[in-house]
């Protein structure tokens, strides 16, 4: 029996081509199901909605969130009240909203309230307490937590005046939200006199220095010079010196004009009405330059009432009155 050799070569060639091919058919189909199962995997899982968790605790939000495969992105403030601390306070995106697996979510804690108790203000100056509060209102993201409670109530006191002698609700009670508080505070001594200081024949600054230190009450007032008077001295006082006055009597200073005045000066008289307090407060004037130079011209304990300052300065110069660093008004010299 004899073979034909090219008939088993054309044999052999053709079923391994078919067996080539059909192994390649098959990593093909193989392939294409497998990226069929990833994608329908992928757009199983691409989107998701987000929960609400707002108002959940935070351990029982952080839960229902990875069941959605989403992230926290967690920020901490602090909140009206102590009951809500470890809570969401909010959340972005809100729910309901359709996002992509995988996406960070923001969520606010609550850390409760910045103080638990009140503490204990007696023997503080008022205008401090105040400052300390707008620190903490800033603190809680806007949130007033304790506010005091206007108008103040003034009692003569022989501490001085500004002190804090009594307070509502008393030292350590549990703060759980908003409070007001109510102050009785001191204005000082009844009937309180001063012995009223020799300014006549002084310099303008040496004046305001004196002024400065006493914290007495007064007016200026200008003239021109007359004869041998200097310029900017004070030439007139009422009361006279060595007087006794009651604490907010108001000292009348006649200051005289300049001997000379540079081209670009203007010599004036600052005037400004300032509410009249239980009490003196820090005021201070200063002057801005136009180069941009800043300096203070003259700080005093002032009560209230018609505020005045004699002023040699440079047009276009600003003065600027503040009142315990908050300022009450600007004018520019020459502006008028």
């Amino acid at each position: 029996m004899s073979f034909d050799l090219s008939s088993i070569e054309d044999y052999v060639a053709n079923h391994l081509r078919v067996f080539i091919l059909s192994v390649a058919a098959l990593v093909v189909f193989v392939g294409l199901i497998a990226v069929s199962v990833f994608f329908i995997a992928v757009r199983g899982t691409e989107q998701t909605m987000v929960p609400d968790v707002v108002g959940k605790e935070l351990t029982q939000a952080l839960l229902e969130l990875q069941v959605k495969e989403l992230y926290p992105r967690l920020l901490l403030r602090y909140s009206q009240t102590s009951s809500d601390k470890g809570y969401i306070l909010e959340q972005e995106p809100k729910s309901g909203t359709i996002v992509k697996a995988g996406r960070r979510i923001r969520l606010v804690v609550s850390q409760g309230v910045i103080v638990n108790k009140v503490e204990n203000f007696t023997g503080r100056n008022i205008n401090e307490v105040k400052m300390d509060l707008q620190a903490l209102y800033a603190q809680t993201n806007g949130i007033a937590l304790l506010t005091v409670k206007e108008p103040v109530m003034y009692d003569f006191s022989s501490e001085t005046p500004g002190t804090i002698l009594a307070q509502k609700p008393e030292p350590g009670t549990d703060i759980s939200g908003p409070m007001t508080l109510e102050f009785v505070v001191s204005k000082g001594r009844e009937n309180t006199v001063v012995t009223i200081p020799n300014l006549t024949g002084m310099k303008l600054s040496e004046a305001l220095g004196v002024i400065g230190n006493t914290g007495i009450n007064f007016q200026f007032n200008i003239r021109n010079r007359s004869g041998n008077e200097r310029g900017e001295t004070v030439v007139y006082q009422a009361p006279p010196a060595n007087a006794t006055a009651p604490l907010n009597a108001i000292v009348d200073i006649t200051v005289t004009s300049p001997e000379k005045i540079a081209e670009n000066e203007i010599f004036g008289l600052f005037r400004y009405s300032i509410p009249v307090n239980p009490y003196p407060l820090s005021v201070r004037l200063e002057a801005l330059f136009p180069s941009g130079e800043r300096i203070r011209l003259f700080t005093t304990n002032y009560i209230g009432g018609e505020f005045t300052l004699p002023y040699k300065l440079p047009s276009g110069t600003t003065l600027v009155l503040s009142m315990l660093n908050r300022e009450l008004y600007r004018e520019t010299v020459g502006a008028h």
